[in-house]
């Protein structure tokens, strides 16, 4: 492995993690959210042509859950490679797993976007500004679009407690894109340290690094119950007429 940033740009090289081991309980059904079908094909195909799609996208590692009965009859077969990782109980654990195979076949000072699986409406001129506006960063950032609205914090019995002040908040999306061996090392830590982040930019912030947040889309949905099914579609429809 290389031990110094290359960061002219024949020597960058970028790397896609799905972390797909979540059961999707808010969706209440029996299929897990990412195999739910939104334009006739499963959410995650979606997602995968979405990250394979972008000519900067060497290839994909999707951690899935050890029980997973749905990844073996979908058609993955692209002109890049998708390998499979064995997923943990959390996000976190996931991402770590499929970043040590990763290690097996790339640079720690390779580039690694870590992308929801159920984010399918991520658009290419979104990866494209995460990258660029990336590329010569030290630390990496993530995408992510500012708190527009009122927001308030609450006790668990729903009743406001404040008002939050919403200058200068944002809501975190993906892809979160950081060096291999920086966010390897990043979770290594927190998890030793009974750290349950829930992002990867957590990761890096709990190691002592100050992602950038790149302005991306509001498209750029993660569909977490029924509801969000048919938003999808209208954006995946919006997006094919341009």
């Amino acid at each position: 492995m290389t031990s110094s940033l290359d960061t002219r740009p024949s020597s960058l090289r970028y790397w896609a993690v799905i972390p797909a081991a979540g059961i999707g309980k808010r969706m209440g059904g029996e299929i897990p959210k990412q195999y739910l079908e939104l334009n006739g094909r499963p959410i995650i195909l979606h997602t995968l042509e979405r990250l394979l799609g972008h000519p900067s996208v060497r290839g994909v590692v999707v951690a899935l859950s050890r029980h997973d009965g749905w990844w073996e009859h979908l058609d993955t077969r692209y002109d890049k490679p998708v390998l499979r990782v064995e997923g943990g109980v959390e996000r976190c654990h996931s991402v770590l797993n499929a970043l040590h195979e990763l290690s097996l076949h790339a640079e720690d000072t390779d580039w690694v976007l870590v992308h929801d699986a159920a984010r399918p409406c991520v658009t290419y001129d979104d990866l494209d500004k995460l990258i660029s506006s990336l590329a010569q960063d030290e630390t990496g950032g993530l995408l992510a679009v500012p708190v527009r609205d009122t927001m308030k914090r609450a006790e668990p019995n729903g009743r406001v407690i404040d008002t939050v002040e919403r200058e200068h908040l944002w809501h975190a999306l993906t892809p979160q894109m950081f060096r291999l061996g920086q966010l390897r090392h990043a979770l290594e830590q927190a998890l030793e340290a009974e750290q349950l982040v829930t992002d990867e930019a957590s990761a890096m912030e709990y190691a002592g690094y100050q992602p950038l947040l790149v302005e991306g889309s509001a498209s750029n949905i993660k569909i977490t119950r029924a509801g969000d099914l048919a938003l999808a579609e209208f954006y995946l429809q919006q997006q094919e007429t341009y």
